[in-house]
């Protein structure tokens, strides 16, 4: 195959579309990489903003057990830990109840 004189030059220079082409790549590397720094950066901030927030995780519990004391009524506060204890006893007692009524109905669908 013979190359036409006319051919050999146009490969050596690049075209307009080419051009152009080579510059909006460079445009959108540039702003891909942008992108990148940006989310980088808002994932640190993320990170040290949920740090922050698990930092308070013993003081919020704290709160709630205060919370939760102050809002029974006096006889109740005597009792104090027995009704907390017989209370956590019948909601693990509903939860076994519950538990075997899902077992028998997908026994009685098997």
């Amino acid at each position: 195959m013979s190359l036409t004189p006319g051919s050999k030059s146009r490969s050596a220079t690049p075209t307009v579309f080419e051009q152009q082409r080579e510059e909006l790549v460079r445009e959108i590397a540039v702003g891909m990489e942008q992108v990148l720094q940006n989310i980088n950066r808002l994932n640190r901030n993320l990170e040290s903003i949920i740090s922050v927030g698990n930092e308070f995780s013993s003081v919020e519990a704290l709160w709630s057990q205060f919370e939760n004391f102050m809002g029974r009524p006096e006889g109740e506060k005597a009792e104090g830990g027995s009704r907390e204890k017989e209370e956590q006893q019948e909601e693990g007692e509903s939860e076994l109840h519950k538990q075997d009524i899902a077992d028998g109905k997908s026994e009685l669908d098997g």
